[in-house]
């Protein structure tokens, strides 16, 4: 007569032949994951996916917690905002048209696909273009 759940053997061969499937497993699973990694890398790349980096901007923050905002703002043709500021620095990223922005007395022009970073103090920003631009704002202000 068997025994249901017999305990294992505990001899020099069990415990062999055990030390021997995990150390054959283990190199197989990295394996298996490398070549599964690389061919959806590969997948990615042959998908037409392109990644870039605008802007890359370090930053101290004046506090932990902080709140960030994505905003659009839409400027009709000819359009001249009064001097301002805005809450918090952060990247501006032109989606259509073309914008002069001046700010701490320097005059810059940025057109479609081009990314700015503002520093929060005083600016003044054109419309120069001929049709509607359009900025996306990425604000960064500490929530108190």
């Amino acid at each position: 007569m068997h025994p249901q759940n017999p305990e294992p053997n505990n001899n020099l061969w069990d415990k062999f032949t055990r030390s021997a499937a995990q150390f054959v497993m283990a190199p197989t699973a990295l394996l298996i994951f490398f070549f599964a990694m690389r061919f959806a890398s590969a997948d990615a790349a042959n998908s037409g996916l392109i990644r870039t980096i605008l802007m890359e901007n370090p930053v101290e923050l004046a506090s932990k917690n902080i709140n960030t905002k994505v905003i659009r703002v839409t400027f009709p043709p000819a359009f001249k905002t009064p001097w301002h500021t805005h809450e918090g620095p952060g990247p501006r990223y032109v989606v259509k048209g073309k914008l002069k922005v001046t700010e701490d007395g320097k005059v810059n022009t940025y057109s479609v696909g081009e990314v700015f970073w503002e520093s929060g103090k005083l600016m003044q920003v054109e419309n120069v273009g001929k049709e509607t631009a359009e900025l996306i704002i990425f604000e960064m202000v500490s929530s108190h």
